[in-house]
């Protein structure tokens, strides 16, 4: 490395540089480059993006934390923020997290998006206001570079779930690729070839990962078209079940069902039950309700998910080192709905 590139190592800038050096490159007072790193509001759009600029050429990086133990103020508070609070994946989520968080004198608490992206921004900024420790954050963004505003006032994050996107994040997610095709193989090695996928909205990284994993092995199986045989946008029970009643009240029905998630499940198990019993399914993160109804899931335990994440949180990672990223693999558990032959 030359001496040039060293001194503009993102390393050895974090540990010299001090704001009122990033003050002084954005043409600022202290004060006002303070109020940018605290959030205070009032300070003119131009003036925030001048300070933050000259932040990111020094590489400056604000320890909030360290700022608040200074004042005397010690938070023990950490955030997740889901999509759906009626989900169970999220609620075993957040019983792993907590778990982590008690036995350390640290609390949690739990927000949900309703899979709304303004709403999502909101939790964030209301989080960041009150400088909690960390943030888990099962996002519905597409787009997650803002979140570097997080970093730079020393509040942890991890993605959870679903992948970052346009960030360097830390993040733990499920092999949902190798989730999807593992329960596909399933069906198919059960004898079954009218598959179909019913699965949540497009738009989500979980949904894309499992649907690719069942074109994978549906192709590898020599099966014609299996894009043919998804069929998304159904989020929540209600509207799997509509979905699933249509299509095993059609022409070609399906002699099996993957249900994209445990939601989906339960939507596609009231249409089974009503329409053709007969028809196999398998679901996904096994629910409290899949023991009990015999469902056959592809899965890892969100509360291990969960305690991965709050490790993450508090085992701060340093800024020279790369982003740690998690996959976490999935496996069937045979409970008698995915083993049904076909009828």
């Amino acid at each position: 490395m030359s001496a040039q590139d060293d001194a503009a190592s993102p390393t050895r800038a974090t540990r010299n540089t001090t704001l009122a050096e990033v003050a002084e490159r954005a043409g600022v007072s202290l004060k006002t480059a303070s109020r940018v790193f605290n959030g205070e509001p009032y300070v003119a759009e131009a003036t925030r993006a001048r300070v933050e600029a000259a932040a990111a050429d020094l590489g400056f990086r604000l320890n909030q934390q360290a700022s608040m133990l200074r004042k005397g103020i010690v938070s023990s508070e950490l955030a997740l923020i889901v999509g759906d609070l009626t989900n169970p994946f999220y609620a075993g989520l957040a019983k792993g997290m907590e778990s982590s968080l008690r036995e350390r004198g640290l609390y949690l608490t739990l927000a949900s998006s309703d899979e709304d992206e303004a709403e999502e921004r909101r939790l964030l900024s209301e989080f960041a206001r009150r400088n909690v420790l960390g943030v888990a954050l099962v996002s519905t963004l597409a787009d997650h570079s803002f979140l570097e505003e997080l970093g730079r006032r020393g509040i942890g994050l991890v993605l959870v779930d679903r992948p970052p996107i346009g960030l360097d994040a830390d993040s733990v997610v499920l092999d949902n690729f190798g989730g999807g095709y593992a329960a596909t193989r399933h069906l198919l090695d059960h004898g079954h070839r009218r598959i179909d996928f019913i699965g949540d909205y497009r738009r989500l990284p979980t949904h894309l990962d499992r649907v690719r994993g069942f074109v994978a092995a549906m192709s590898e199986a020599g099966l014609p078209d299996p894009q043919a045989r998804i069929h998304d946008g159904a989020h929540g029970a209600s509207a799997a079940s509509a979905l699933a009643g249509r299509l095993l009240s059609g022409p070609d029905a399906p002699t099996a069902i993957l249900a994209g998630n445990n939601r989906v499940c339960l939507g596609v198990l009231e249409a089974v039950s009503a329409v053709a019993p007969q028809t196999a399914v398998i679901g996904f993160d096994r629910p409290e309700f899949a023991p009990l109804l015999k469902v056959t899931t592809s899965w890892h335990s969100p509360e291990h998910m969960g305690q991965v994440a709050a490790e993450l949180l508090l085992a701060p990672r340093p800024a020279s080192q790369l982003p740690r990223h998690v996959v976490l693999p999935m496996s069937i558990s045979a409970a008698g709905s995915g083993e049904r032959p076909p009828a």
